[in-house]
């Protein structure tokens, strides 16, 4: 197996890896909601969590897209695709990162203002794991954007 050709694997399985994360951090999220006093709160209740499900959205379409593209090139042995993924990587690392950010970041401004006998706990646990799992996709998603940075640098 030859360098590009490995690397184009490598590139497949960050993105089904960075995909995998995204799918289960959605569904964590959109199950996000806790019932305090008859008042039912939900993660779309507050426009940063609004925020984060769109990025989610927009990550998993384009990183499915990009796995096909992938799949479509290692089979055909081609590297057609290059610029394509050199810019949707680096749109992808942003927008995961600034989504994480948003995250981690509202989720620890809301959880100081929950009262002592922490009725909100599930709730912010829910949001702290789907902002983790975000953090992981951009790791592999930032690994795949160093990959593409590579191959857009060896290209003739």
């Amino acid at each position: 197996m030859e360098t590009s050709s490995a690397s184009r694997v490598t590139c497949l399985v960050l993105r089904i890896l960075t995909f995998v994360f995204l799918f289960i951090s959605f569904f964590i999220l959109i199950t996000t909601s806790q019932t305090v006093q008859s008042i039912k709160f939900h993660f779309n209740d507050f426009h940063t969590y609004r925020y984060v499900l769109a990025t989610i959205i927009v990550e998993i379409v384009f990183n499915l897209l990009q796995i096909a593209f992938s799949l479509f090139n290692i089979v055909k042995n081609r590297n057609g695709t290059i610029l394509f993924d050199f810019f949707g990587d680096k749109f992808l690392s942003y927008l995961l990162a600034t989504s994480t950010a948003a995250g981690f970041g509202v989720s620890v401004d809301l959880q100081r203002t929950k009262d002592p006998e922490d009725l909100f706990g599930t709730f912010f646990d829910k949001a702290y794991a789907a902002s983790a799992l975000l953090l992981f996709a951009f790791f592999c998603s930032a690994a795949v954007s160093i990959l593409s940075s590579f191959a857009l640098s060896k290209r003739p």
